[in-house]
């Protein structure tokens, strides 16, 4: 079992950016003293509460020079919103200038803003999405690339410099739709699950339907790696994690409605219409839900018990752990929290599939 973190870094009115840009780097230097195998950061656009990371490559590669061994994932990087041309020369240099430690999370998009600011069409994101993965994928593994798509064309060209991990940085798709799902099992791609958009215990059905892509499309299931996203808190007991972690986490939920308000009417159309039921959900979410169906809450043995269930159910590779969603927990509780996690938690439960 491995270990990683998640940051989507939102930004309070009474936050410096600056700031939280360098607490977050902080707790990446310590997670990599702590044996943590991988930091998550997520590309959003356009709503300060929510996020202030637009760039997560950049954000990597300045954490690839305070760290030694984790791995920096793009959680995810938006590729209808990129040339992939030029993403894929982006993502080698980080690759290079991280000493081969850089994993590549792809994912296409859903939130209105995003769109609506970048003027590209939300109807055209799992075309885009596909076929500008397609051309990245052939611009790291081929000396020239022609192209001839619906949204690229690209004459024969040298796209340089070339990723130092051989064939490429591993490749993970957020699959937390039942179409990428499926479209990342019958592409034979690693994938990363979010539990706050398919909570227990519908998350182990949602992982159980991608691993069935994976089958019918002739790949092996023991190959691929499924990352679980997961809230987490590590604390003395059940009780002061609800009272360190609670307003953090339902200041995240309210940014989700508040920036669902900035969207137009048909943003839960069509091949998002399951986004209705998470806008839904977060306007109604309670501790005692979010402790039952996307969480990993409570004092260690409470912990270790709750990754085993999750084991269990969906025979994850790799939990994902959300220490501060809504960015609102102290820099120095979340150290604490993370280190608490690392020494009382993890080698508990790192045997897991092994």
């Amino acid at each position: 079992m491995k270990f990683g973190l998640f940051y989507q870094l939102p930004c309070a009115p009474d936050q410096s950016e600056a700031e939280r840009y360098a607490e977050t780097v902080a707790q990446i230097v310590l997670a990599d003293e702590l044996g943590f195998d991988a930091a998550w950061l997520a590309e959003l656009h356009f709503f300060r509460p929510f996020s202030i990371m637009p760039s997560p490559l950049i954000f990597a590669t300045a954490a690839a020079q305070r760290t030694r061994r984790i791995r920096l994932g793009t959680g995810v990087s938006l590729l209808p919103f990129h040339h992939p041309l030029r993403l894929a020369g982006e993502a080698a240099a980080v690759d290079i200038l991280s000493g081969g430690r850089l994993d590549f999370g792809v994912g296409r998009g859903t939130i209105a803003v995003h769109f609506q600011g970048f003027n590209v069409d939300r109807e055209e994101s799992r075309e885009r999405f596909e076929e500008a993965l397609d051309v990245i994928e052939k611009a790291w593994t081929h000396e020239t690339i022609v192209h001839h798509g619906k949204f690229f064309h690209v004459p024969e060209t040298s796209v340089v410099p070339k990723p130092l991990q051989k064939p490429h940085p591993p490749i993970r798709v957020a699959a937390n739709s039942p179409e990428t799902a499926a479209f990342a099992g019958a592409r034979d791609y690693d994938v990363m699950v979010a539990s706050p958009i398919n909570p227990m215990p519908g998350f182990f059905d949602h992982v159980e339907k991608y691993r069935d892509a994976l089958r019918r499309a002739g790949h092996d299931p023991a190959r691929r790696d499924v990352a679980a996203l997961f809230f987490t808190d590590c604390a003395a007991d059940l009780a002061a994690a609800r009272r360190e972690y609670e307003p953090s986490m339902m200041h995240y939920f309210q940014t989700i409605g508040q920036q669902a308000l900035r969207g137009d009417r048909s943003q839960y159309e069509g091949s998002y219409a399951y986004l209705k039921q998470v806008r839904d959900r977060a306007a109604s979410m309670t501790w005692d839900a979010i402790d039952r169906t996307m969480a990993v809450f409570g004092g260690p043995a409470e912990c270790i018990d709750r990754i085993e269930r999750i084991y269990r159910g969906a025979r994850i590779d790799q939990l994902v752990c959300w220490f501060n969603p809504g960015g609102r927990i102290p820099h120095r509780d979340v150290m604490a929290a993370m280190e608490r996690f690392a020494t009382k938690v993890i080698p508990a439960v790192r045997g897991l599939g092994a």
